[in-house]
């Protein structure tokens, strides 16, 4: 009070703090450490395509999410070709052919329909599934974390799938 008020530069000079770190300072690497920390991360990268539970990243972790896996793993949907198409569409958009640009349009549409509707059978079939089979469990996020598995390429799933498609579960 009583006094002008700063101008910007000024104000903004005066909250300016300098960048320290928290932590300790990092303790000088060896050789070996490198080659150790590497080896340590393909351990767990080969376990967790395994699906071996102390590997498995939080999201994919419990029974509720592998019953999902086996789910989605153990039937051949529309959706698993969705990336493939979509890699093709990608290339189209790009042509400069007026009549291939009419059909694109509607084609993207129709795609996002088809995996709508897959979804919500993806959807009804797990919640029927998991009330049967662990029944109380919590079925919150499932669906999305079922829909995302079965668009991706069945090869670069992970964890790798464990159920073949056809198979019972």
């Amino acid at each position: 009070m009583g006094r002008p008020t700063p101008k910007r530069r000024e104000a903004e000079r005066g909250r300016r703090q300098p960048i320290t770190g928290s932590r300790a300072p990092a303790a000088p690497r060896t050789p070996g450490d490198k080659a150790k920390a590497k080896s340590e991360r393909t351990r767990k990268y080969e376990a967790m395509r395994h699906g071996e539970a102390w590997a498995l990243n939080p999201r994919d972790r419990g029974p509720v999410r592998a019953l999902a896996r086996d789910y989605v793993d153990s039937k051949r949907r529309i959706s698993e070709y969705y990336m493939y198409v979509l890699v093709i569409l990608v290339v189209a958009v790009f042509a400069r052919n007026k009549e291939l640009q009419a059909i694109i349009t509607p084609f993207i549409l129709v795609l996002v329909a088809v995996v709508f509707i897959d979804a919500q059978l993806i959807r009804r079939g797990l919640r029927r599934l998991v009330a049967e089979r662990l029944p109380g469990e919590s079925t919150r996020g499932l669906t999305t974390y079922a829909v995302f598995r079965a668009l991706q390429i069945r090869r670069f799933r992970l964890p790798a799938p464990r159920v073949q498609p056809g198979a019972k579960i």
